[in-house]
């Protein structure tokens, strides 16, 4: 496996491994996240991909193995500096696109005017008294996402972000978080879209039956689907 050739990393894994009874999810996998940079975690449904970033961000503990987070161990007190969005948005449709963003900068003693700032970075000013049980999935997607922005995050963890989103969502989402690399946000998003992350990415993982087959930064000239089916293949035939 190529290794991504820097020592500044804003999120390690060392030997982690996670198991559900007696079914390996993720095995004695090593990564690494470059600090300001976008890192394409690619692999096929099943692959794992959600179990790896749910140890990122404390939901579920490792097995075996080690978390580094901006070059100490992991602890729960870094979630202060992470931001995710995981699966389904954590909203309640019965509140307002701000009532929502309210709630959680309460709990975390962040000032209500932080809840305007991100609904502006996520162009839903229009949306902000609107109770979000009448919103689009797309437009839920981008409130999670805001949710995530709430805090100023280190990194920035998104599972499968462009879920519901239309091709102009995408294009925007694209846009944003090519921007959040470059104003200090470390992001980790994952997808089976080869496109999508070939156009956002610096550093591609390819985790396939809960193994890290692949890392490296991404070349802009090579043949990502190309890439990811030999390797897939290859695995498949040992």
């Amino acid at each position: 496996m190529a290794e991504v050739m820097t020592c500044e990393y804003i999120i390690e894994t060392n030997h982690v491994s996670k198991k559900f009874k007696k079914a390996d999810a993720i095995k004695d996998l090593s990564m690494a996240v470059r600090k300001n940079s976008v890192y394409g975690l690619l692999g096929p449904n099943g692959a794992g991909k959600s179990t790896l970033l749910k140890m990122l961000t404390g939901i579920i503990r490792p097995t075996s193995g080690e978390i580094s987070f901006n070059n100490h161990p992991w602890t729960r007190k870094d979630l202060l500096n992470i931001g995710s969005l995981i699966e389904s948005p954590p909203l309640y449709e019965n509140l307002t696109a701000f009532e929502n963003l309210k709630v959680r900068a309460t709990l975390m003693g962040i000032s209500s005017k932080r809840c305007d700032d991100v609904l502006r970075q996520m162009d839903l000013m229009d949306t902000k008294n609107k109770k979000t049980t009448d919103f689009s999935l797309g437009m839920k997607q981008r409130l999670g996402i805001a949710l995530a922005l709430l805090n100023n995050p280190k990194l920035l963890v998104l599972d499968e972000p462009t879920n519901g989103l239309d091709p102009f969502g995408i294009e925007e989402l694209r846009k944003m978080i090519k921007t959040f690399a470059a104003s200090g946000i470390s992001v980790i998003i994952s997808s089976h879209v080869l496109s999508e992350i070939q156009q956002v990415a610096d550093d591609i993982g390819i985790l396939y039956n809960g193994s890290l087959l692949y890392q490296d930064k991404i070349d802009a000239t090579e043949n990502l689907e190309q890439l990811f089916m030999d390797i897939i293949r290859k695995e498949r035939a040992s």
